[in-house]
This record gives structure tokens, sequence and C-alpha cells, in this order.
């Protein structure tokens, strides 16, 4: 396990008692608690972020199985992941017991177990929902050496390339290549690299990937006390990222818009006739196969679409590519927690991630999933993202994410200002002092 990634030891009595005292300040009201349906039928109500309407499905699903122990409604959260985040934990902090499961961005997950807002999972769940499940997902729900959610879909980018161009610029993409090689062959043949350089939680997750490549963390060393977290922002490896990031935004590569690039606009990008290599989610797919079938897009641009493991930094060292996805938190102050787990390992369940992967093209954290027929007929490139989450990296597991992620993109943006050897030491400049509360984001 790579350093910064586990959090201080604390006794879950103590964060309770956090829990209790952020109640008092921060929401005087609560939503109603779950209840029944009229029947003596338990009601558990999973809050989930928007997607197209595979959670709710699978809902139905799980209720059905169900027999009648339980049924599963599903309430919408906001569709950025920060406003999921204040929602949740506005409630949370009210004892709200409205809450029984809840699709949680895995890098608020550590926030959300240190204050107390996630019911212990059983160990013979813990055991159940991490067998054949890829090591990032696994890690993604892990605060204090503890499993503290339920991997439910993991996430991760590949390096998507024109297979014309690639050969054009003569690199043979059955090897790994970096970023350098990417900058000189799109240069060469005039087309661009498409990576997220906009002020967004995308920077930092590009950064991250960037930082982990190279064999460095964002956190060298978590601490009980946020003033004592070590970051590793002026390390060799991350002057090599800040270099990369860099190297990119200021070269011909880049396109003129990069500043404000995100995975949407680099995806347009790509389907365009300046499209040389990429890096981004899976998504990129089944949006330019649907295109296709609208009309707006020409069948022979996916199919000169390749993919591959995420660039190396350095020649040597493996890629850690971006760790993604959503995992299932049950409520703390849940009038059913054991329903709610049972509930959670049905939705969890190979079949219903098969369903959610192909229907909604959101890839499984279930090893297994990848070998299903239908999913690898949606998807050729499964096997190439189930490879690429084994050695992905989760962001920097913290209570503290926002204010080291916000910080990070107020340092590193834009990516064409960025100073390597100046950089990282401003960013932990500022982030120590928001840590510290000496500064406001």
């Amino acid at each position: 396990m790579r350093t910064g990634r586990a959090g201080p030891s604390h006794s879950r009595r103590r964060r309770r008692a956090v829990a209790g005292v952020a109640a008092a300040g921060l929401l005087s009201s609560v939503l109603a608690a779950c209840g029944s349906d009229g029947e003596g039928v338990p009601t558990l109500n999973w809050y989930i972020n928007p997607d197209s309407g595979g959670q709710a499905e699978i809902a139905q699903r799980c209720t059905e199985a169900a027999e009648g122990r339980y049924t599963i409604e599903t309430s919408l959260l906001p569709r950025d992941a920060s406003s999921q985040r204040e929602q949740l934990i506005r409630r949370l902090a009210a004892n709200d017991s409205s809450i029984d499961l809840m699709s949680l961005d895995p890098p608020f997950i550590p926030e959300f177990a240190e204050a107390g807002f996630l019911a212990d999972v059983p160990d013979d769940v813990a055991d159940r929902v991490t067998e054949g499940v890829v090591e990032s997902a696994i890690e993604g729900s892990t605060w204090d050496d503890e499993l503290v959610a339920v991997p439910f879909w993991a996430n991760t980018q590949l390096l998507w390339y024109r297979e014309s161009v690639a050969e054009a610029a003569g690199l043979d993409m059955s090897q790994p290549v970096t970023w350098d090689q990417l900058i000189e062959a799109s240069e060469s043949e005039d087309v661009l690299v498409g990576a997220q350089g906009t002020r967004a939680e995308s920077l930092t997750v590009w950064l991250n990937a960037l930082i982990e490549s190279a064999g460095g963390s964002i956190i060298q060393e978590n601490a009980e006390n946020p003033e004592n977290i070590e970051l590793g922002l002026t390390t060799e490896a991350a002057i090599r990222a800040a270099e990369v990031m860099k190297n990119l935004a200021v070269s011909d590569a880049a396109g003129p818009a990069f500043s404000t690039e995100n995975e949407d606009a680099s995806a347009t990008n790509f389907e365009s006739g300046e499209a040389g290599f990429m890096v981004n989610w899976p998504f990129v797919w089944p949006r330019a196969l649907a295109a296709v079938e609208g009309g707006t897009l020409d069948a022979s641009v996916p199919e000169d679409y390749g993919w591959a493991i995420y660039p190396r930094v350095n020649e040597d060292e493996p890629a850690a590519p971006p760790y993604g996805g959503i995992n299932l938190g049950v409520g703390a102050f849940s009038e059913y927690p054991e329903l709610a787990f049972e509930a959670s390992e049905c939705i969890v369940s190979d079949e219903n991630q098969a369903y959610y992967f192909v229907t909604n093209g959101n890839p499984a954290s279930s090893a297994a999933v990848y070998d299903d027929p239908e999913v690898l007929d949606a998807f050729p490139m499964a096997p190439t993202i189930r490879d690429s989450l084994e050695l992905a990296a989760p962001r920097p597991q913290t209570p503290y994410y926002n204010e080291i992620s916000v910080g990070l993109q107020r340092s590193y943006h834009p990516p064409s200002a960025i100073d390597p050897g100046l950089t990282g030491e401003r960013a932990t400049a500022l982030i120590n002092a928001v840590l510290a509360k000496e500064q406001l984001l």
C-alpha cells in the first residue's frame, strides 16, 4: 500500500462523538425517518448519484429479490460530487435516520467514516463484498485499515488513441508509452493530446495519477491533527509530475482551450479530425457509438479508436491510472442497518454490476464481470479496464480531502503557468495554511 492512503488509528466511539458535536451546528431539521409501506415491510432509502436509471432499476430488482423483507426507494442527489457530499453531510450531522444507503464518491469516504456517519461493516459482509474485487476499489472503500463502505462500481481512465495516428507516428501501442512520447508523436503528426486541464476535480485526478505514476503521493504521511499532515508536493516525483503537466500545456499537442478542457471537451476533441491521443474514462466509447447511431459522427471515427493502459511518467515505472466510481455506505443512524447491508450485497452482485456496466457504462468492481459476454460485446476494451483498475491509485485518502483538492486546483491551474520547481512549494504553503485554519479557500 502506498504512503498517504491509511489514516491515523481512532476508536469508533470517538468518531460517533465527533458526529454528535457536528450535529449541533450544521443542521436543525432532518428528513422523516425511514418507515414502512403500511404493512410492516421496512422501506430502505438509497440516496443515489444521477445516472441513466441504472440504480433505480437495481433497487427494483433487489426489492423483488427481498421477497417482502424490505423495499428499496431511491432519492436523487445533486449532479456534482461536492454538492452530493454537502447534502449528505448536513443530514447525517443531524443524525438523519432516513439515510439507509448512499452512493459515495470514494474521496469523501474517509471524511464520512471519521465523523461516524457510516455504520460498521460486519466482518462477514466485508469478506463477501471484497472477494474477487479489484484492489483499487477495496482501497477506495477502506479507512484506518478497515472496510467502511461496500465496493460498487469502479472507474478508471484509459489511454485512448487513433490507430492511424499511432501507426503513422511509429508508436507500438502494445508496449507502454510515456507522456513525453505522446507529446512528441502528436507534434510530429500535428494532432492533439486530450487531458483535463480545467480548474476542477478532474485536475486533481490528473495530478494525482501523475504523482503516483512517478512513485510519490500527494499525502506522504497522514496525521490525526490536520496541521501535522505531511504533503508530498515538493518531492522528486511531484516535481516530475508538474513537468509533465507543464510540458503538455505549453506544447502544440494541447488545444487552444486546454485550460478549460474537461472530460466532455476532451471526448469532443477526440471525435474531431485533430484527434491523436487522450486520457479519459470509458464513457467515450458508448458516447461515440451513440453519435454514430444518431447520425452526427461517421462510423469510421470509432473504428479508428484504440485503447491502452494510462501513459507512464517515467519509462521504467508502471503507470498508476486514476481510480473513481461509487461505493455504498450504510448510514450510521439507519433504523435497519442489517437490512441495508443485505440490500448492499444484492446491489453489488455480479449480475447487477454487469447490468449496470452494459446499460449505464459504469465499470464493475468485481473482476469476474469483465468476462461476461454481454460486457465484452458492449465494451471490447473491458479487459484493459480491469487491468487498469488493478494498477489504479485512489486520490488522497483523508477527512480533509475537499480542502486539499481545492488547494491543488488553485495552485496548479492553469497548467501552462506551472513552475515545476516552485508550484509544489506554493501549493504546500497554501494547503498547510488552510488546514491550520489560517487561510480560507
